[in-house]
């Protein structure tokens, strides 16, 4: 089921195409990528999602219905440019921030406590916004992201600021809320995070959606061909209809191998005839990485 569908929607700035008739299908209970490099259009979409803009034409459709005004209480938006009231004390602008999502005051008091608890940080309610670091600010944001419990989250450079450890923790939440079935828009420059989070994705280049679809397939689309075998021996001869990139005997004992086949030819033909010579303890087929992809599909256009 697609819960999320843009559809040929247009947006043009003082003679600049934002957008130019860009269409996405977000299907429910997935993490989605929104990919791109700086000024692609990536923000410009977030903002009509959110109905903080509108487009100049195309249409926005969110679980089955023409996007409207109600909408924005079932979304979790998370921008890349936070904001917060340095003066305002955390726990207060925490509750604030969830009532305007439409929670009571004693909901979000309540909502407020438990993800505070669960984040192991109740000790900072009673702290101003300007004495937290740059990542505990990036926590309290998440929290006011996701208090609400809204079905559809976007959440642009969720990872900004955090070390590893937090960065961990904040992915751990992500898929926790996927698994809880929620529809999730993951906008990064961060491809590591794009391969172990994103079930789909649209990449978009000087405002066009120029790369669309499952992640798996789209690494498979683009392989070269390469395998990487590990082979008992100190040796590794070349076997017909391959290329050999690499090959580096590793402890005297086995053979790191990296080879290109011919496309036609199926791993299972070739590693018949390499099993006819060699006892192979390892192989696995290599994809290209999807930092190599998003540089090879901008670059080329």
């Amino acid at each position: 089921m697609i819960y999320l569908e843009t559809k040929n929607v247009i947006k043009q700035y003082s003679g600049h195409k934002a957008l130019d008739d860009v269409s996405i299908q977000v299907p429910q209970g997935c993490i989605y990528g929104l990919l791109g490099p700086n000024g692609a259009g990536k923000t410009t979409l977030i903002r009509i999602i959110n109905r903080i803009t509108a487009p100049d034409s195309g249409e926005v459709y969110i679980d089955g219905h023409l996007s409207k005004s109600s909408d924005i209480y079932n979304i979790g938006y998370l921008p890349e440019e936070r904001g917060f009231y340095k003066k305002m004390k955390v726990g207060e602008q925490a509750v604030f921030l969830a009532q305007l999502k439409g929670l009571s005051k004693k909901d979000a008091q309540k909502e407020i406590s438990r993800w505070f608890e669960k984040f192991d940080i109740t000790s900072w309610k009673d702290k101003k916004i300007e004495e937290l670091s740059k990542g505990m600010q990036q926590k309290i944001q998440f929290i006011t992201t996701v208090v609400h419990n809204p079905d559809l989250l976007i959440l642009d450079e969720p990872f900004s600021g955090f070390d590893p450890v937090n960065a961990e923790l904040i992915k751990k939440e992500i898929l926790e809320l996927k698994r809880n079935g929620k529809t999730i828009i993951l906008s990064t420059h961060n491809m590591e995070s794009v391969e172990a989070l994103c079930d789909e994705i649209t990449l978009i280049n000087k405002s066009h959606a120029v790369l669309q679809g499952n992640v798996r397939e789209i690494r498979e689309k683009y392989k070269q061909n390469i395998l990487n075998l590990v082979v008992k021996g100190t040796s590794f001869d070349l076997a017909e209809d391959i290329f050999l990139i690499q090959s580096n005997v590793n402890d005297g004992f086995v053979t790191e191998v990296r080879l290109k086949k011919e496309k036609e030819i199926e791993n299972s033909v070739l590693l018949k005839k390499i099993t006819d010579n060699y006892e192979i303890l390892s192989f696995k087929e290599e994809l290209p990485s999807m930092n190599e992809i998003f540089i090879q599909t901008v670059t080329q256009l």
